[in-house]
C-alpha cells in the first residue's frame, strides 16, 4: 500500500537497512576515530582490505567515557598470530590515551571467511547490516540483503549452548572481583539480550540495536521471562559486578533460551574452532 511505513529497521522491501555511518559519529569520539583509521594502515598497509565501525559510535549513541570503541578488520589473507597481537596493542594504546572510551574491541578475520558461504548470515550478514565502512573497499558489494528470517536467526545465535560452559568457565576465573566481573556482566547481559531479540525476530518483523528495544520485543512474546531480559538489559548498560547476576544466567535464563532458540530456529551450523 502506497505510504506504509516499512517496520522499524528495515527499507521499504523488508530487507534490514544498515546502521550508522561516519557523519553520526558524535563529535568527541572523531579524534579516536580519526587515530584507529590513521594506526591501522600504519599496522597493516597493503595488507589490509577493508576496516570498519559498528556499535555505538558510528550509531551515534555512544556515552563519553562509557562506551567502547568497536573495530572489524578483514585483511587480504587469514590473520596471524602477529596480527592479533598488532589488534590488542592498537586497542590498548587507544584506550590509554583517549578517556572517551572505555575499551577497544576489534574482530579480526580474512577477507574469504567475511565472503564463505559458512559465514554468509553471521559474519557476512553483521558487515553488511551493522557495520559502517571505516578504511578500503565495502565487503557489503558481494553480500546479499538480509531480512529478518529463520535463517538469519539461526546463524547470528544459534549456538548459545556452546557458549554457557565457557562462561562457566570465564566467571569461575573471575572469582569475587568486582573489576573482573563486572565486563563479564556487561558481555553476557548484552549476548543474552540480542539472543532473545533474535529468537522473536521473524515474529516481531524488524531489527534494532538498542537492548532496551529488544528486551521489549521479546517480551511480547515470551511474558514469563519479560523482566529477565528487561533486566538483562539494563546490565548491558549498566553493569554490576556481582556473581549472582552471572550465575542466573548460566543456571537458568541461558540455558532455557538456548533450549528454546533451538526448537525455533533449530542450531547454528559448525563453525572450525
Amino acid at each position: 500500500m502506497a505510504g506504509t511505513v516499512p517496520p522499524k529497521g528495515l527499507d521499504a522491501q523488508g530487507f534490514i537497512r544498515r546502521e550508522g555511518s561516519l557523519a553520526r559519529v558524535p563529535h568527541a569520539f572523531r579524534p579516536v576515530v580519526a587515530t584507529a583509521r590513521d594506526r591501522l594502515l600504519d599496522a597493516f598497509g597493503r595488507r589490509l582490505h577493508s576496516a570498519y565501525l559498528y556499535g555505538s559510535i558510528p550509531r551515534g549513541t555512544a556515552r563519553v567515557g562509557r562506551s567502547d570503541l568497536d573495530l572489524l578488520v578483514a585483511l587480504r589473507e587469514e590473520p596471524a598470530d602477529a596480527d592479533r597481537e598488532a589488534v590488542r596493542a592498537l586497542g590498548d594504546s587507544l584506550d590509554q590515551e583517549f578517556r572517551q572510551i572505555d575499551g577497544v574491541g576489534t574482530l579480526l578475520y580474512g577477507r574469504a571467511r567475511l565472503l564463505s558461504d559458512l559465514e554468509r548470515y553471521d559474519l557476512g550478514w553483521f558487515v553488511a547490516c551493522l557495520c559502517t565502512p571505516l578504511l578500503g573497499d565495502d565487503l557489503a558489494e558481494y553480500l546479499p540483503r538480509y531480512r529478518p528470517d529463520s535463517l538469519l536467526a539461526r546463524e547470528t545465535n544459534g549456538d548459545l549452548a556452546l557458549w554457557l560452559p565457557r562462561w562457566r568457565e570465564r566467571i569461575a576465573a573471575a572469582g569475587d572481583s568486582e573489576a573482573a566481573l563486572r565486563p563479564l556482566v556487561r558481555f553476557m547481559s548484552r549476548h543474552l539480550v540480542r539472543t532473545g531479540f533474535t529468537l522473536v525476530m521473524p515474529r516481531w518483523n524488524g531489527w534494532t540495536s538498542d537492548l532496551r528495544e529488544m528486551a521489549e520485543a521479546f517480551g511480547t512474546f515470551y511474558p514469563q521471562r519479560a523482566a529477565q531480559l528487561r533486566r538483562a538489559a539494563e546490565y548491558g548498560y549498566e553493569p554490576v559486578g556481582t556473581p549472582d547476576v552471572l550465575r542466573s544466567y548460566v543456571d537458568d535464563l541461558g540455558p532455557w533460551l538456548a533450549t528454546e532458540y533451538a526448537r525455533v530456529h533449530g542450531i547454528k551450523a559448525p563453525r572450525p574452532d
